[in-house]
């Protein structure tokens, strides 16, 4: 099973921390890789459109961000980076490229 994820989260979207599924915007199921690529194809560029900043690691998880986006951190008493992530899985792991 192929997914593609899109997370909005205080960090980047493969540290994968415990619970972050319930940072999932939105989830995009597919039955092969074919069809995935194109839906994730599609949806980086339209996050590199609207964020300034990307990054990439594992060859399966993005993470754009622009510094205007931050939310403020009780816990730690400081502002945090909002990222939105872009995760393709393969079986609820990062696909390997």
């Amino acid at each position: 099973m192929n997914e593609i994820i899109y997370m909005k989260a205080g960090y980047e979207p493969w540290w994968m921390f415990c619970g972050w599924e319930e940072t999932i915007v939105e989830k995009q199921v597919f039955a092969n890789e074919k069809e995935a690529s194109i839906y994730l194809t599609s949806l980086l560029e339209k996050f590199r459109k609207s964020y300034p900043n990307e990054a990439c690691q594992k060859g399966a998880c993005w993470a754009f961000w622009t510094e205007d986006e931050q939310e403020f951190c009780e816990a730690c008493d400081d502002d945090l980076q909002t990222y939105h992530g872009v995760l393709w899985l393969i079986n609820g792991i990062p696909k390997q490229l």
